[in-house]
This record gives C-alpha cells, sequence and structure tokens, in this order.
C-alpha cells in the first residue's frame, strides 16, 4: 500500500541514472515515496526518468565535490522541503585484476577513493541535519541512511583492490555512523554480489567468465538484477529495528 502523497517522505539516490540506482528509485516510488534523482553524467538518462515517476526531479552533480554534494541536498529540501532518506549508490571502479599491482596506482586509489569514501561523506554531512529533522519530526529511527557497498568488500575478489578496499571503508564507515546518529538516524549498507547493470559496459570478458561462474556455482543460480537491490533497499527503509548492518544480496555467494 502506498503513502498519501501529502505524508510521503522523500528520498535521495546518489547514482540513479541507471543500474542499481535507478532500480532504487523506481522501487522506491513504487512505495510511494518522492524521490530525487543523481549522476555526475548521464543527465539525459537521468531526467527520462525523473519524467517517468511520480512527482521525482533530478539533479545533476558530483558526490565527490563537496559543494557539489551540498548543492544535491540543498535540491532536494527546496523541491519537498524534506529529507528522510539518502541512498549513498554513486560510484566508481577501475577494472584491474587484483594481482597487477603496478596498475592499481596511486591515480586509480585516488579516484575510487574520492568517489566512493570521500563522496559518501560529503553526502552523509550534508544530508544529516535534515534526516534529524526529519526524526524530530516522524520519530526516532524514521530517518535512515543505506550506503550501496559490495561482496567485495569482505571477500577476495572484485574489480580491483582499490575498489574493494573503498567498500570494506563505507561497511565501516556505515557501523561508525550507526553507532553515533541513533537513536535519531539509522544507517545500514547493502552489498550487492553480481549484478546485470551497465557497470560491466566494455568488460565482456569479466561479465560472461563471472556470470557463468555464478549461474553454476551459487545457491539461486543465477545473477542479481536491480530489483533484487531495490528489495533489499525496500526492506531497510522501513525495518525500524535495523542499524549498523550490512545485508548481503547476492544470490548466497557469500556461501560458497
Amino acid at each position: 500500500m502506498t503513502e498519501p502523497r501529502a505524508e510521503s517522505r522523500v528520498a535521495l539516490i546518489t547514482g540513479s541514472s541507471s543500474g542499481i540506482g535507478a532500480g532504487i528509485a523506481r522501487g522506491l516510488a513504487a512505495a510511494g515515496i518522492r524521490v530525487v534523482l543523481n549522476s555526475a553524467r548521464s543527465e539525459s538518462a537521468g531526467k527520462a526518468l525523473a519524467a517517468e515517476l511520480p512527482e521525482a526531479v533530478y539533479v545533476r552533480g558530483d558526490v565527490a565535490d563537496a559543494a557539489d554534494a551540498r548543492r544535491i541536498v540543498r535540491t532536494a529540501i527546496d523541491a519537498y522541503g524534506r529529507l528522510d532518506i539518502l541512498v549513498n549508490n554513486a560510484g566508481v571502479t577501475r577494472f584491474i585484476p587484483l594481482g597487477d599491482l603496478d596498475a592499481a596506482d596511486a591515480d586509480a586509489w585516488r579516484e575510487i577513493f574520492e568517489v566512493n569514501v570521500v563522496g559518501t561523506w560529503q553526502m552523509i554531512t550534508a544530508a544529516t541535519p535534515h534526516l534529524r529533522e526529519s526524526a524530530a519530526a516522524n520519530g526516532s529511527g524514521a530517518a535512515s541512511i543505506i550506503n550501496i557497498s559490495s561482496v567485495s568488500a569482505t571477500r577476495a575478489l572484485g574489480s580491483s583492490v582499490p575498489y574493494a578496499v573503498s567498500k570494506a571503508a563505507v561497511n565501516h564507515m556505515t557501523r561508525l555512523l550507526a553507532s553515533q546518529l541513533g537513536p535519531a538516524v539509522r544507517v545500514n549498507a547493502i552489498a550487492p554480489g553480481l549484478i546485470d547493470t551497465p557497470w560491466y559496459e566494455g568488460e565482456d570478458q569479466v561479465w560472461e567468465s563471472s556470470r557463468e561462474w555464478i549461474t553454476e556455482n551459487t545457491p539461486l543460480h543465477r545473477v542479481g538484477t536491480p530489483d533484487d537491490v531495490a528489495g533489499a533497499a525496500l526492506y531497510l527503509v522501513d525495518a525500524a529495528y535495523t542499524t549498523g548492518d550490512v545485508l548481503t544480496v547476492d544470490g548466497g555467494r557469500h556461501i560458497v
């Protein structure tokens, strides 16, 4: 059952012009939550998705830029006067074999950490005052932050060492902030496994070998979809007694 529009919550989803972010935006909108979409590029795709969803707005901005992060949050407040949910989905990687230490140079580390870790932090610090206002108006735990992590944060796998380490940092940031922002704001993360998105565009060999292994060896025998991650986000949005958790969405890959 959807919420009455006059009372419906507002969610800001970074990196939501396609893939997992777009799936989460669609899922939250279907549940009656108003959404603010964002991307650093892909402006036309972001605007098209905003036009598709009820009462959605789009704002272009790079979460790695502190001024942009504040402006993205301000767009949500200017549009709706409130912010209840922040989903930190924006992320980047470089596809570098884990054993290729030379290719994982300082530039790769800086690029990945600036978006995946610093960008996540900047969005949280910009949004937290407004999330606390939501909690004050609607009850402790009503506001929440969901960080999109990865199974590579806890396993010796992933698109590159810098990417996997960045997601391990996101997991620990999630737990640290859950301890500090409660009881007003809940902070959780989702760790997806292999999800069928444009993330692997141009990396056909990586995608096919990973997909083949997943479908043959994991309990659910398939790769994931953005809808699978959206379902986890919907759960965490309303899981009033859950904070500091990292919810794995990988079809059972982590137990194999």
